[in-house]
């Protein structure tokens, strides 16, 4: 299976999704992050995610931010988005029906259909990156409990 994690920069959220599903996917998997802007692309994660992963035991330093392109809808079967803004404009670049029904908001996997979104911990401090770090690992127990 292949998992796209995507947030606003690639920096905070998507990179933490990424490191945890890549540590916790079954060998074959092929696990990637991408943003909505190009604001850091080819940057690494924000250091409060570096920090946040490695208390964890995560290293997520290797990780560069990129750009989503349209070419993902190709080579990812499912795309996780952090919050409904990265949802609609991931959904406006969709060529069709079925590249469109790729995307799903990543905290729907721990709370069906309740659409609640992962917040951005940019303009906070570390407690914020803990606190996404902690959302996205139960999302991702979720999705791997009903996929393995």
């Amino acid at each position: 299976m292949n998992v796209l994690m995507v947030c606003l920069g690639n920096i905070c959220r998507s990179p933490l999704a990424h490191g945890i599903l890549e540590a916790k996917a079954p060998n074959g998997w092929q696990i990637d992050s991408a943003g909505t802007s190009g604001w850091h692309e080819g940057e690494r994660p924000d250091t409060r995610s570096i920090i946040t992963a490695k208390g964890r035991g995560l290293n997520i330093n290797q990780q560069r931010s990129r750009l989503f392109t349209v070419e993902d809808f190709n080579a990812f079967d499912i795309i996780f988005v952090m919050d409904s803004s990265n949802y609609a404009s991931i959904c406006r670049l969709a060529p069709d029906k079925e590249s469109k029904a790729k995307v799903r908001l990543i905290m729907n996997e721990a709370y069906p259909h309740e659409n609640r979104q992962v917040p951005d911990p940019y303009t906070g401090g570390q407690s914020g990156f803990e606190d996404v770090y902690d959302l996205l690992e139960l999302a991702i127990d979720k999705f791997l409990a009903q996929h393995l």
